[in-house]
């Protein structure tokens, strides 16, 4: 999905920008892995200075406040890829790049099932002190090996799919690094049913391993209200064909349903921490409900049965299934609730 636009900040007959990423439109990338690709650029009606081209990694976000919910798109990371140039009447040239996205990039799809996530790569041109996001492509990103290995072992202890959405804000207690965070909403199996919801899964992962968070929406009992519980784990990228994926999810669900804390109170205990660090301990924070709802962009549009882990016995069953977001990219692409334009 490639789109072409004349820069209107130059007025009729400026040069155009189109990026192709490598791959094709929609081109798989991994968290932490390289996205490259070319911006082709063809010269309008006069000679004009390249003072610079810019990448933008832009994502779709949900935001919590007083008034209730809204949505925005958020800069989580920005690239300069070239610039320093004269194009010429008519001129076309094409300007390679690669960069690195950022290891905490979420993840936007699972054995080719979009999962909802909205991200995009925005190109921005500058010329002559004025600037134009002239082209907008959607970013595909396929979970990490040690992200697929821990979501196929949810899937293979039962527990389905319900949606995902990207949350603006921070998790106490953790490495967080981007402005936002993922969370995959997923159902319990009948084992679990009597306990909670759903439970809530967000990694935040580094060129270590990924830092797991899992939090439960707890069923009540008898005049007892229900809460929230929250506790992480850390996994090392090396780990993935060294560790019993099933029973260590297990183990981490039976700690997490576990963990009957008082209601609004703050408890850590120890854990021990795979590959030696330090933050493998549980935490309570503040919980988004968003109970009875689709992915958080509004893009749910079918309930059954449908394979996320396709070909995998067991494999996660998707709640709600997600189209292709087309809309956002088709001109949403005007104000951001966050990030860095300069």
């Amino acid at each position: 999905m490639v789109f072409k636009r004349l820069l209107g900040a130059m007025g009729v007959g400026g040069p155009s920008v189109d990026t192709v990423l490598d791959g094709g439109d929609g081109g798989v990338v991994l968290p932490g892995g390289t996205l490259s690709g070319q911006v082709h650029l063809e010269g309008g009606g006069s000679s004009v200075e390249i003072e610079h081209i810019a990448l933008e990694l832009i994502a779709r976000v949900e935001a919590e406040h007083a008034e209730g919910e809204s949505e925005g798109t958020v800069v989580f990371e920005r690239f300069v890829v070239g610039g320093g140039f004269r194009l010429g009447e008519g001129e076309r040239r094409s300007v390679p790049f690669r960069v690195t996205l950022p290891w905490e990039t979420p993840v936007t799809e699972l054995y080719g099932q979009p999962l909802g996530i909205v991200l995009g790569v925005r190109t921005e041109l500058a010329v002559a002190s004025a600037r134009d996001k002239g082209d907008l492509d959607p970013l595909v990103v396929a979970p990490l090996p040690v992200q697929e290995a821990i979501l196929e072992a949810f899937g293979q202890l039962g527990f389905g799919f319900r949606s995902a959405d990207l949350e603006y804000g921070h998790i106490g207690g953790t490495g967080q690094r981007l402005p936002f965070y993922q969370e995959i909403e997923l159902t319990p199996p009948p084992a679990y049913a009597h306990a909670v919801n759903e439970i809530e899964l967000t990694f935040l992962a580094s060129p270590a391993g990924v830092e797991v968070v899992l939090e439960a929406d707890k069923r009540g009992g008898f005049l007892s209200p229900g809460h929230d519980a929250l506790t992480r784990f850390t996994a090392a990228h090396q780990d993935v064909a060294v560790r019993d994926w099933n029973a260590e999810v297990d183990g981490w669900v039976r700690q997490l349903v576990e963990h009957r804390e008082s209601y609004g109170s703050h408890a850590a205990y120890g854990h021990d921490a795979p590959y030696g660090d330090p933050y493998g301990h549980h935490e309570h924070h503040g919980h988004h409900d968003k109970h009875g709802g689709g992915p958080g962009i509004g893009t749910a549009v079918a309930a059954g049965a449908v394979g996320v882990a396709a070909g995998v016995a067991g494999g996660m069953v998707a709640a709600e299934v997600v189209d292709e977001i087309g809309d956002f990219f088709e001109g949403d692409d005007e104000d951001e609730g966050g990030g860095d334009d300069d």
